[in-house]
């Protein structure tokens, strides 16, 4: 049992031994991620979020749905939603997304990061109002995390490894302050990158050794794709995100039955969502099938 209680997890209990020792054997994020690649239909999301448009405001994207799909799966399949920290298991309190926003479309546009906290039963549009706020807000104004990490580069390079060392080694005694994780991006259920706003496909990503986020979220450009049919092959609109788990948080059975809801939920989110006229939400209960 660790010395001290997590601000942001719980210890979890009854785990296999030969799960509870992985993180021994694995120590690192990086040393203990899969790649899984889903290709997911659009044609009836674009659609939905076509007739979404015109019935709300703000608009919504096909990266907000992503994110919606994601964060209903999460708070869905609990399991998934857990990290190591100092070679033990713990089940993370809340579901949170993080993601960077690109505050100008140039090259030396600099890029703000946004850590969003996905409220249980949210709808899709005040979910989406929510990113579309937070977008507005990181291209307006300086936020605290940026902030504080250009205070910190101001120091000299040897300062500024030991502030890193430092701030591991609270994460690894659980003594690392609860303000201090409450906004940093690096403590999420997930980190989702959004290439395809600038171009950029068919990208897997390393996790972080900072913080305790255990999925990265690749999101590419949409593009027509060959799918099977009843008939043969068909072309259409298709969107591939390209995933890294951390294998020691759950097994592989278990996060393929959660992609199998965020595929369900895009490919068909009329009917896992409503109608996009209305006020379309996940309502929960048993997750489908994968």
């Amino acid at each position: 049992m660790p010395l001290f209680r997590r601000p942001d997890g719980d210890l979890v209990q009854g785990e296999a031994p030969v799960r509870r020792i992985m993180p021994y054997l694995m120590r690192g994020r990086n040393e203990s991620c899969v790649t899984q690649e889903s290709v997911y239909r659009v044609t009836a999301a674009r659609a939905w979020l076509k007739a979404y448009n015109r019935a709300h405001h703000p608009r919504a994207t096909l990266f907000h749905l992503v994110a919606y799909a994601v964060a209903a799966a999460l708070q869905e399949r609990p399991r998934l939603n857990r990290f190591v920290s100092g070679g033990r298991i713990y089940q993370r309190r809340g579901v949170s997304l993080s993601f960077v926003v690109k505050t100008a479309f140039t090259d030396d546009g600099p890029g703000a990061t946004v850590k969003l906290l996905a409220r249980p039963g949210e709808t899709f549009a005040a979910w989406s109002a929510r990113i579309a706020a937070e977008v507005d807000e990181a291209r307006d104004t300086v936020r605290p995390v940026d902030q504080e990490v250009a205070l910190v580069m101001r120091l000299p390079g040897f300062l500024v490894r030991g502030l890193v060392a430092l701030a591991k080694g609270l994460d690894h005694w659980n003594l690392f302050p609860a303000f201090m994780i409450r906004n940093d991006p690096m403590y999420s259920s997930i980190f989702l990158a959004n290439l395809g706003s600038v171009g950029v496909s068919d990208v897997y990503h390393h996790l972080y050794e900072y913080g305790t986020t255990s999925i990265f979220g690749a999101v590419s450009f949409p593009r027509a794709m060959v799918f099977p049919g009843r008939e043969g092959a068909v072309v259409e609109p298709g969107l591939s995100v390209r995933w890294t788990f951390d294998e020691r948080i759950d097994d592989a059975f278990s996060c393929a039955r959660s992609l199998a809801l965020v595929q369900k939920i895009l490919e068909d989110p009329h009917r896992w969502l409503g109608p996009p006229e209305g006020n379309p939400a996940w309502t929960g209960g048993s997750a489908p099938p994968a």
